[in-house]
């Protein structure tokens, strides 16, 4: 594996942190983006069980790993139970058709995710995805108000979001 600089490939990586499994965390990750790929695993032991550098109580774990998924890289840090995701960041996933927003619905909501309004969902980590067809932006943007209001309306009734139910 790639260590330092040479490891970075993007200007900003975003950092998720989870409690613990930084590899079954990764391995659920691509199981749903095929294309992606696992760039790094790091295993840390006997670090400071109180977080200070000059401690002697040495004990404890914690993992990191490095994902690219669709052409992003995300860093992916195991260290405990202090930090859960929330709404205030999400990630949405641009789809080209019905059947790829129902592929990353699908995988996204079962085994302990959960379906929210307006084509929003969080996957089992917690961590929230909107997961939308490029055609509802078309929809949404369009120089006809009709057309725009109309898909905005449509679009609080639903979970998933069904393009031909926007129109």
């Amino acid at each position: 594996m790639t260590q330092g600089k040479n490891m970075i490939q993007q200007k900003i990586t975003p950092c998720l942190w989870v409690e613990k499994d930084a590899k079954a965390v990764v391995e659920y990750y691509l199981s749903i983006f095929k294309d992606g790929k696992l760039k790094d695993y790091r295993l840390f032991t006997k670090m400071p069980k109180d977080g200070n550098p000059d401690s002697d109580d040495l004990s404890g774990e914690f993992e990191t790993a490095v994902m690219e998924l669709a052409g992003v890289e995300f860093s992916i840090l195991a260290a405990g139970p202090l930090f859960k995701f929330n709404e205030a960041i999400s990630l949405v996933i641009n789809c080209k058709d019905q059947a790829e927003v129902d592929y990353y619905w699908d995988a996204l909501t079962t085994n302990g995710g959960e379906e929210g309004p307006c084509g929003w969902c969080k996957d089992k980590y917690g961590l929230s995805w909107q997961v939308v067809p490029t055609e509802y932006f078309d929809l949404i943007h369009n120089s006809d108000p009709v057309i725009s209001r109309k898909a905005m309306m449509n679009t609080f009734k639903q979970k998933k979001l069904i393009i031909s139910e926007l129109k």
